[in-house]
């Protein structure tokens, strides 16, 4: 094998490995822009946990007070 074959194949690997590393960044772009929007729509989901979570010990806290209400009617009328 000539110096010049031995330089043409370098310059092929060469090629390939560079189109292999921009696809490669290309992808870790594209993953790094998901997990970004996967981050914003846990944190969002979160929000709307905690608010869930929140309306239902404020409707705990009423079905408490109306059962203790009922309590005392019940025993005013035995």
């Amino acid at each position: 094998m000539t110096i010049d074959e031995r330089l043409d194949r370098l310059t092929d690997r060469h090629e390939a490995l560079t189109q292999s590393v921009e696809m490669l960044l290309a992808t870790a772009r594209e993953q790094s822009r998901e997990i970004q929007e996967q981050s914003r729509q846990i944190h969002e989901h979160s929000q709307q946990i905690t608010e869930v979570m929140e309306a239902a010990a404020r409707l705990l806290h009423v079905a408490q007070i109306h059962e203790q209400r009922l309590t005392r009617i019940e025993g005013s009328e035995q």
